[in-house]
């Protein structure tokens, strides 16, 4: 048994921006077609642009962060969020400024899934909103 609460490792700084946790709650290889996982980012932490071709779902469990899709505005999102990201759409999410940002990320299909990492959200894009 584990739990989903706990902060996990440090994620690879290959994919991410400031300190980001990562807690694999459910892999793949445990008999299961998912890949979960608790994310814990530090305010201004964020992943890089990225897509999914399973799409991906975020269930905000704790603190303000921000979600964006390629040519879209950044969204504020927050505890009791749901963020459905359709497959293959390039986004980022992360920590607002101030505060830091929990949530529970979800790829299906995970044994169709290309998860695909693209260049860093930049200081400039990510300060369009304060």
């Amino acid at each position: 048994m584990s739990t989903f609460t706990d902060k996990g490792t440090a994620a690879p700084a290959a994919y991410f921006a400031g300190i980001v946790w990562v807690n694999m709650n459910v892999k793949p290889e445990e008999g299961y077609n998912i890949n979960m996982g608790t994310v814990t980012f530090e305010p201004k932490a964020r992943t890089n642009w990225h897509s999914h071709t399973s799409g991906q779902i975020l269930f905000v469990i704790e603190g303000i962060g921000y979600y964006q899709e390629k040519g879209k505005p950044i969204q504020l999102i927050q505890k009791g969020d749901v963020v459905k990201i359709p497959k293959n759409i390039v986004h980022w999410h992360g920590a607002s400024h101030g505060n830091l940002m929990r949530h529970i990320a979800l790829v299906p299909d995970y044994d169709k899934d290309k998860t695909e990492w693209f260049q860093a959200v930049t200081d400039e894009d990510y300060n369009i909103i304060k």
